[in-house]
């Protein structure tokens, strides 16, 4: 047996993680990573190299083998709860996060889902709504939202959580040339640990100084961004250059 210690100083930590969905697709094969405190790190990859499904499973929102542990604690049934109030997630789908009758609403539905009282909550919600550049949308419902508002709401959605690691999925999409320059002002000044799974390369070399790329599930390289991603041949190998 494999006796597996936690890396105490590590925000993530992923041992051996595979996942196999039920139609037998292997999605991640023998993925290990580590991410310290504060630490930004790119994910990409071509379409389906699990960049999501490695998401889902630190979220526990996937069946998986191998270990996770996040902030010290081992993902689990049991500890999912916890384990998640580490995380904040943001889906390739923005409408995933907006499910309140307005948007200041769902940006206080983390905040108290963590146990703050209303009033904290609430304060929290509309830092987060104007540091998205929201304000004075708070009383609006998703509905009415255009596509890169929802994005915007979306990232209120996490912003106005304390957590110790983003998951953030494609989160520029659907954004213009305006609200991509506010998303990756808004990260950069971000202090948690942050792991950034997109297409878009220059948003990774502007915000990660290390890149993962994962292709057909595994990790097939992990190193500083300005090496890998000027390394022409390795991406085109891996569906990432033109």
């Amino acid at each position: 047996m494999v006796n597996h210690v936690a890396d105490l100083s590590a925000v993530l930590q992923v041992e051996d993680l595979s996942v196999r969905y039920a139609d037998g697709v292997d999605a991640l094969r023998g993925v290990s990573l580590t991410l310290r405190p504060a630490e930004r790190v790119g994910l990409i990859g071509p379409n389906g190299a699990g960049k999501t499904t490695l998401m889902l499973a630190i979220m526990n929102a996937v069946r998986f083998n191998g270990r996770i542990t996040v902030d010290a604690i081992e993902v689990a049934r049991k500890t999912e709860h916890e384990a998640r109030s580490r995380c904040g997630m943001i889906f390739q789908e923005a409408e995933d996060h907006l499910f309140m009758p307005t948007l200041l609403d769902d940006a206080a539905f983390g905040p108290l889902n963590q146990g703050c009282g209303p009033d904290e909550a609430q304060r929290r919600a509309l830092a987060a709504i104007a540091q998205a550049g929201l304000e004075g949308l708070e009383q609006r419902s998703a509905h009415h939202l255009s596509g890169g508002q929802k994005r915007a709401a979306a990232l209120a959605s996490v912003l106005s959580m304390q957590v110790k690691l983003l998951l953030l999925d494609e989160p520029g999409a659907n954004l213009d040339a305006r609200g991509r320059c506010r998303l990756i002002e808004i990260l950069d000044h971000r202090p948690e640990a942050m792991l950034l799974a997109t297409h878009d390369l220059p948003m990774v070399g502007r915000l990660c100084p290390r890149v993962i790329i994962l292709d057909e599930g595994r990790i097939v390289a992990d190193g500083p961004s300005a090496e890998l991603l000027a390394d022409i041949t390795l991406l085109s190998a891996h569906g990432l250059a033109g």
